[in-house]
């Protein structure tokens, strides 16, 4: 579901709360702002997990260019002491 549609059906919901008697609009119309800010915070969590993610991939490929720089080094110092010998 995207954010326009989920909008477009929250509109229409708070709209015919609109139209029942009093008694029921109040607390209606409560659940539908409750709705929408916890639809706002899972939002915003699944944007914070997005990012995490990306943190994730970069660090890994950080890593994974620090270990085969590492095993370049250990390949070529280990080359240096058996010349030596």
């Amino acid at each position: 579901m995207n954010e326009a549609f989920f909008q477009k059906k929250l509109h229409e919901l708070v709209s015919e709360i609109g139209a029942m008697p009093n008694s029921q609009q109040k607390k209606l119309l409560l659940l539908a702002k409750k709705t929408q800010e916890t639809h706002k915070q899972i939002k915003k969590s699944v944007h914070n997990l997005q990012e995490s993610l990306d943190y994730l991939r970069v660090s890994i490929k950080y890593i994974l260019f620090d270990l085969e720089a590492t095993r370049r080094e250990n390949t070529y110092l280990k080359k240096l002491l058996e010349d030596k010998k």
